[in-house]
C-alpha cells in the first residue's frame, strides 16, 4: 500500500474548501482517507492566517515513513518550510550541440554533480 499526502476537495460549488490527508494511492480523491493532516481555504486571502493550516509533527512522521506528497502538497510544504526544493534538471541543446543534462539547485543556481 502507497502512501499519498494529498488534498480532498470538501465545500459547495464554486467555494472549494481542501483537507490535506495522508491516503492510499489508489482510493479517490474525497474516498478513505487514513489521517487528516491540515486543511487549505483558496477562497481567504493570501496574507490570512485562516488560508492554510497544517500539523507538521504528522506530516513529518508520514514522509518519514515513505509518504509521497503530490506536486501541490509538495509546493505547499515547501512554502511552510518542511521539505527542501526539488532539484531542478536543465537540458542544454543549442546549434546542433550535444544535449548535456545538469542537477541545479533551486535556490542558489550552482549545477550540481
Amino acid at each position: 500500500m502507497t502512501v499519498k499526502i494529498r488534498l480532498a476537495r470538501f465545500g459547495c460549488k464554486h467555494r472549494p474548501f481542501y483537507r490535506v490527508v495522508a491516503a492510499d494511492d489508489k482510493s479517490r480523491r474525497d474516498g478513505k482517507q487514513i489521517e487528516v493532516l491540515g486543511f487549505f481555504d483558496p477562497l481567504q486571502g493570501k496574507d490570512d492566517a485562516n488560508r492554510v493550516s497544517l500539523k507538521f509533527d504528522r506530516i513529518k512522521y508520514w514522509i518519514s515513513v515513505g509518504a509521497q506528497p503530490t506536486d501541490t502538497v509538495e509546493n505547499m510544504l515547501f512554502r511552510a518550510g518542511l521539505i527542501p526544493p526539488k532539484s531542478m534538471v536543465v537540458v542544454g541543446s543549442k546549434n546542433g550541440q550535444p544535449s548535456t543534462n545538469h542537477h541545479v539547485s533551486p535556490i542558489t543556481g550552482e549545477i550540481l554533480n
